[in-house]
């Protein structure tokens, strides 16, 4: 499928961010040696990302378009947690907002983190079965188109070039040992 990306008229610095928040952090470690690190803080309240099994082997992605690398990436559900809304609650919502489907059963199945070294920010993964079509108005300013791929071809799926988003590549691996009862949280 062929897209045109969204074009970019102007890029500007800012000085601040309703995203980016940081701190500086002075350590000592064991051998005496002492550093100030900056770190990135989690901005929001938790993410979720959610992979959405439509039957025992077929996940259902979602492409968008990411400005960061000015593509559109095919990944998996994912957004950031409402106040007061629980993981299960979130990857609901967003699974809604995203791919047009609900799910009857919703399990936490691990968090991955990102760039620890410098950022607090992690990502609750959930497995969501029993889809049942249900759409719920989102923020995203297009829809998003949902693609359904076999979780026993995820070996392709790593070749493409519009996948390269290492939360839904880590998530798809492990609903999958999940799935085949080699892994549990």
């Amino acid at each position: 499928m062929s897209r045109k990306y969204p074009v970019i008229h102007a890029i500007r610095k800012t000085r601040h961010s309703r995203f980016l928040h940081t701190e500086e952090v002075d350590l000592e470690f064991s051998n005496g040696e002492r550093r100030t690190h900056e770190r990135l803080l989690n901005s929001g309240l938790g993410a979720v990302i959610i992979v959405p099994m439509r039957d025992d082997d077929t996940v259902l992605m979602v492409r968008e378009y990411g400005v960061g690398l000015d593509h559109y990436e095919l990944g998996l559900p994912k957004g950031r947690l409402d106040q007061d809304e629980s993981v299960e609650q979130g990857a609901d919502r967003e699974l809604k907002e995203e791919a047009g489907y609900g799910a009857h059963s919703l399990i936490r199945i691990g968090e991955l983190s990102l760039s620890p070294a410098y950022m607090t920010h992690v990502t609750s993964v959930v497995l969501a079965q029993d889809l049942y079509p249900e759409r719920l108005e989102g923020d995203e300013p297009e829809a998003l188109e949902v693609v359904p791929w076999k979780l026993s071809e995820l070996h392709t799926l790593m070749a493409r070039e519009d996948v390269t988003e290492g939360r839904s590549i880590a998530a798809l691996f492990m609903a999958r040992e999940y799935l085949a009862g080699r892994y549990r949280p």
